[in-house]
C-alpha cells in the first residue's frame, strides 16, 4: 500500500512519447510543477496535454511548449501564453478548445465511466461542429465525449503514503476529477504524512485513485497576474 516514490523523475520514468496527460491547476495555481519539470528533463515528446490553461511562457506547461514536447492541447483558457499563441497560429500545435464547464464535466464523466453526455453549452457555435445534437424538452443539446488520459498529474497540499489527498482552496479546482480519469495518477504534495494523520472527512481524493505520490520542495507558487491598487485610492 506504500505508494511513495523518491521524486518526480522516478514518478514519470514510464511516461512514453505520445502519452496523454491531464494536469491539474488553475492558471499557475496548484500546478504539478515538479512533474512538469521532470518531463522537461526527460525530453518526453508528442504529448497530448489536457489542462484548464497552458500556463505562461516561462513556467508550467509553457516549459514543455518551449521544448516543443506538446503535440496537442485540450484546454479552456489559453490567453496568458504568447508561446502557445505562436505555436497554435503557425499550425505547430494542435488545439482543442472546450468551454470550461464542459471541460470539467467531460473529465468527471470519463472518471465515472460515462462515455458521453448532452449539454446545451456550445450549441449553434463552432464547438458543436461535427457533433451529434438532440432536442430534449424543446431545448437543443450537444453530445460531448467523456475525457480520460494515460496519466493524471495533480498537486495537493497534503497526502499520506496510501495516496489520500487534501487540496487547499483554488488548488482543488480540476484535480479531484482528473485523479479519477487518469489510468495512472501521480500526486506531488507539499506535506507527506503517515496514514491516519488525515481526517477521513477531509480527504478530497481517496487513495484508491492514486498510484504514486511524493513530497515536493521549494514550490514557486507564482502569481499569474499581479494587480495592485493605487496607494492614493480607497
Amino acid at each position: 500500500m506504500n505508494k511513495v516514490v523518491r521524486g518526480a523523475d522516478e514518478a514519470i520514468a514510464d511516461v512514453r512519447d505520445g502519452a496523454s496527460i491531464m494536469m491539474g491547476g488553475f492558471g499557475v495555481c496548484g500546478i504539478p510543477e515538479h512533474l512538469i519539470a521532470a518531463l522537461v528533463r526527460r525530453g518526453t515528446s508528442g504529448l497530448t496535454v489536457m489542462s484548464n490553461n497552458a500556463g505562461v511562457s516561462d513556467f508550467g506547461i509553457g516549459l514543455l511548449l518551449q521544448k516543443r514536447q506538446v503535440r496537442k492541447m485540450v484546454s479552456t483558457y489559453v490567453g496568458e501564453n504568447e508561446l502557445f499563441e505562436k505555436q497554435f497560429l503557425s499550425g505547430e500545435l494542435e488545439v482543442e478548445l472546450v468551454p470550461q464547464g464542459t471541460f470539467a464535466e467531460r473529465i468527471r464523466a470519463g472518471g465515472a465511466g460515462i462515455p458521453a453526455f448532452f449539454t446545451p453549452t456550445g450549441f449553434g457555435t463552432k464547438v458543436a461542429e461535427g457533433k451529434e445534437t438532440r432536442v430534449f424538452d424543446g431545448r437543443n443539446y450537444v453530445m460531448e465525449r467523456g475525457l480520460t488520459a494515460d496519466y493524471a498529474f495533480v498537486k495537493a497540499w497534503k497526502g499520506d503514503r496510501f495516496g489520500n489527498l487534501v487540496y487547499r482552496k483554488t488548488t482543488r479546482n480540476f484535480s479531484p476529477m482528473m485523479a479519477t480519469a487518469g489510468r495512472i495518477t501521480i500526486a506531488e504534495v507539499e506535506q507527506l504524512v503517515e496514514p491516519g494523520q488525515i481526517d477521513p472527512d477531509h480527504v478530497h481524493t481517496p487513495g484508491i485513485f492514486v498510484q504514486r505520490i511524493f513530497q515536493g520542495t521549494h514550490y514557486e507558487k507564482r502569481i499569474e497576474q499581479r494587480t495592485t491598487r493605487d496607494a492614493g485610492r480607497r
